[in-house]
């Protein structure tokens, strides 16, 4: 849900770093501390975001989230998401401490049981509320929990791009031997990102549809389209209504509150 070009200048600055890194490994290491570069200093965005799951059949049922997202200074994002509808998850309200290094803090409140739930980092490759989408896919995609390399350069709909693959650090819980995702040169946006499972074993795709710039800086996708190419089933989440540094603080990502949340 990343990345912004700050017009040739940024470019400019770039290339020596890309052009003098040695190995496949720094190239990979570079492009991915440029992207992340790149959307510092967005501070908070909330959006709403419908959630299509798709099952083998083609048969669609939808969920109607809100979605709040602060930028915390030298450690990962904090994210919250309530559920709106339908009505069995209506209530329903995730919470998320991404952090650069170790697991990250996850909560769920369950109106059902009227209790929150630690979400246990050994069950980060489960699924998300019923999605294609895992625990580990909606936490921001911190630089340090991963290791790179660069693959190849690729053109891709069009456009030029950097093919880096991504390896958790966090071999242990991590669902996942390898990430391959396909960054576009000019805005260092993914456009692609295809997941291996741990018998390293082609699982997942994710794609990016319709990405926009706001407040001239940070670039958004209105669509992303997850398929599980082994049990036949997608998940697509359309965002919309985003709006940036509305002046949401720590409090409003209190583990506390989550039973508070409407």
């Amino acid at each position: 849900m990343k990345k912004l070009l700050i017009l040739l200048m940024s470019t400019l600055i770039l290339m020596p770093v890309i052009l003098s890194a040695e190995t496949p490994e720094e190239n990979g290491l570079a492009i991915a501390t440029e992207m992340d570069r790149r959307d510092k200093g967005f501070k908070d965005v909330t959006a709403n975001m419908l959630m299509v799951l798709k099952n083998r059949h083609g048969q669609e049922s939808t969920r109607r989230i809100r979605m709040k997202v602060l930028e915390v200074e030298g450690d990962g994002d904090k994210s919250l998401m309530i559920f709106d509808n339908p009505k069995d998850v209506k209530g329903t309200a995730f919470l998320n401490f991404t952090h650069k290094k170790g697991d990250d803090d996850q909560w769920m409140y369950l109106p059902a049981l009227k209790r929150v739930k630690r979400i246990s980092s050994r069950n980060k490759s489960g699924s998300f509320m019923g999605s294609e989408f895992a625990y580990e896919d909606i936490s921001s995609q911190e630089v340090e929990k991963y290791t790179y390399k660069w693959i190849r350069d690729e053109e891709y709909k069009g456009m030029d791009c950097f093919i880096v693959e991504y390896y958790p650090v966090d071999k242990k819980n991590s669902g996942y031997t390898r990430q391959v995702s396909w960054i576009d040169k000019l805005e260092y946006r993914a456009h692609k990102v295809e997941y291996f499972d741990r018998k390293n074993s082609h699982l997942k795709t994710l794609t990016f549809k319709e990405y926009k710039k706001y407040l001239d800086r940070f670039w958004r996708a209105d669509e992303m389209n997850m398929v599980n190419h082994q049990n036949g089933k997608s998940t697509r989440l359309e965002f919309s209504d985003y709006d940036f540094q509305t002046g949401l603080k720590d409090k409003d990502f209190s583990k506390n509150s989550l039973k508070r949340i409407r």
